[in-house]
């Protein structure tokens, strides 16, 4: 075990440089420049702003100070956030977009194993196709949409809940119904379809044939191995939602990372879209060093190589 998780972690590393030097690249690819929309900005200004920030040498040497900067833990300054740096944005924001895709999380999780496993064990009955049609429904439904119609239907019309913000439990309400729908839709399908799937197996109709009860069945035989396409999926939603819906903090106006993400690429803040993009790589990484880790816990059978 101790040597497989060194091995993922060591190759999580690799996979995390990889991803910060391609978007250092790819940032500076970028045509115009980070200053570009200042308003009455000289060239003489534009030359000593590109000096303040270190733009003005090579890209060679800004790499090497920028990766420099990246291993002591520092992702830089903002250049539109004066005297902020992208730490400081993150450690502010990621909390409230993390509170936020956290109660999403447990609700998706709660609704959607559940509701598969009950369509599962219903198969071809009215509720089976019931769950399916609001499955489909909330796949095929953008969070966009969703949020402008629980805005609409809940705040404008009948002015239950407050449209923005989260000051308090209520504020709550929408937006994470909104972050919750897809991947509840999405993990009731895989549970369905899993779920399905470990019924048909031999050990399955032993363990009938031999008398063990069905709900004991259930839990210790079926639900332990249909649950381990959800597990594998919980790893990028974990990170897409923790570190902020980008749609879905900007129409509740949620001053979440995902809402700065936004606000960083119409202000061409260059470095504060690096750092939050390099943060939710590694988030990203990290959420699946540790589901592939869960993956050998809940199933013994996978061989750690």
């Amino acid at each position: 075990m101790g040597k497989y998780i060194t091995k993922r972690i060591l190759l999580a590393i690799v996979t995390a440089f990889v991803v910060a030097s391609a978007t250092f690249f790819v940032m500076n690819m970028v045509p115009g420049g980070p200053f570009l929309g200042e308003k009455a900005v000289t060239p003489a200004a534009t030359k000593a702003l590109e000096a303040k920030f270190g733009l003005d040498k090579p890209l060679s040497e800004q790499y090497l100070t920028y990766m420099e900067d990246l291993l002591h833990g520092d992702l830089g300054i903002s250049v539109k956030k004066r005297g902020r740096t992208i730490n400081q944005i993150i450690a502010t924001k990621f909390p409230v977009s993390a509170k936020l895709g956290g109660i999403a999380i447990v609700l998706a999780f709660c609704v959607g194993v559940p509701l598969g496993s009950y369509a599962a064990f219903h198969r071809g009955k009215i509720i089976d196709n019931l769950i399916i049609l609001f499955t489909t429904a909330g796949i095929a439904i953008p969070s966009f949409l969703s949020s402008t119609l629980l805005m609409y239907i809940f705040s404008a019309k009948l002015g239950l809940l407050p449209s923005k913000g989260l000051d308090s439990f209520a504020s709550y309400i929408m937006p994470v119904v909104a972050l919750a729908l897809y991947p509840t839709a999405y993990m009731a399908r895989l549970m369905r379809s899993s779920m399905l799937d470990v019924m048909g197996q031999d050990y399955m109709r032993t363990a009938r044939a031999k008398g063990v009860s069905e709900v004991k069945s259930i839990f210790k035989h079926a639900l332990r191995n249909a649950i381990l396409p959800v597990v594998t999926y919980l790893g990028p939603l974990m990170a897409q939602l923790m570190t902020g819906s980008f749609i879905v903090e900007k129409i509740f106006t949620i001053p979440g990372l995902g809402h700065e993400f936004v606000g960083a690429i119409t202000s061409r803040d260059y470095p504060l879209i690096m750092g939050t993009t390099i943060f939710l790589a590694v988030f990203l990484i990290a959420m699946n060093v540790i589901v592939d880790i869960l993956y050998a816990i809940i199933d013994p059978r996978i061989k750690l190589k």
